[in-house]
């Protein structure tokens, strides 16, 4: 799995400055969550890191390696988008073996036998546990936790050797998101996959995180476990940041 290492990253649209020279690095097998307010960054980072998007300046290396003219499929990475249909295929059932469906397009794409396609497909439904009863279904008939896990079953089918989540709690009730945060957090551990997540919600940051990026304006204002950022800000928007967690953390025991 990657040492992934982002080397003065820049990115603009037009006159916007996505990615403001950021320089990071996440360590091998390490569950590395970037948090900051809406616009800041986050989603271009990540496509940067996908493939999905080149930079204007900087590097990206994967264990040393520069990989920004490596295409998509190169890299090994899957991601989880943003957004209610999880970049679900609508018109694909979850699961059918004998065709092409959500969880066997990454296998039927690379012309997998069936009976390896059934048996990456197995563990995936285990690991996530994902019925049975909703294979025949498509997209438009699953819960937004059907479909969270479903993308997530998706993007793992294939072991990934760096795995990118892109907000994908952010429509669950709150009940299903706290179900959802255990089981990405112990797949992580199962996986052993380096693991770059993206939230607006701090306190899931520190729920799930090894390290916390806190970001702004394209920048990382501060990186460190959870209890550095959460003790140590470095800077009054970090501590502002962290005082509005806990602002909800009270409100929501009062």
């Amino acid at each position: 799995m990657p040492r992934v290492e982002l080397r003065g990253l820049e990115k603009r649209f037009g006159r916007t400055v996505a990615i403001d020279g950021l320089t990071a690095t996440i360590e091998d097998r390490e569950f590395f969550v970037v948090v900051g307010p809406t616009a800041c960054g986050k989603t271009t980072l990540l496509r940067l890191i996908a493939g999905l998007l080149r930079p204007d300046r900087g590097e990206i290396l994967f264990d040393g390696v520069v990989v920004n003219d490596l295409p998509p499929p190169a890299r090994r990475v899957r991601m989880v988008f943003q957004g209610q249909d999880y970049a679900l295929f609508p018109h694909l059932v979850v699961y059918d073996v004998r065709r092409w469906s959500n969880l066997t397009f990454p296998l039927r794409l690379r012309s997998r036998a069936m009976r390896e396609i059934s048996e990456h497909v197995r563990r995936v439904t285990q690991r996530l546990r994902i019925g049975r009863e909703i294979f025949p279904r498509r997209p438009g008939e699953l819960s937004e936790g059907q479909k969270q896990r479903v993308a997530v079953g998706k993007a793992i089918v294939l072991p990934p050797q760096l795995l990118l989540l892109d907000e994908p709690l952010s429509h669950l009730d709150p009940h299903a998101r706290a179900e959802a945060r255990e089981e990405i957090r112990r797949l992580h551990a199962e996986l052993k996959t380096t693991t770059i997540y993206v939230t607006h919600d701090l306190a899931e940051a520190f729920l799930l995180a090894d390290r916390v990026a806190v970001m702004r304006e394209g920048r990382f204002e501060q990186v460190g476990t959870p209890r550095e950022v959460r003790e140590r800000p470095l800077n009054t928007f970090v501590a502002d940041f962290v005082q509005s967690y806990r602002e909800a953390v009270r409100r929501a025991f009062l």
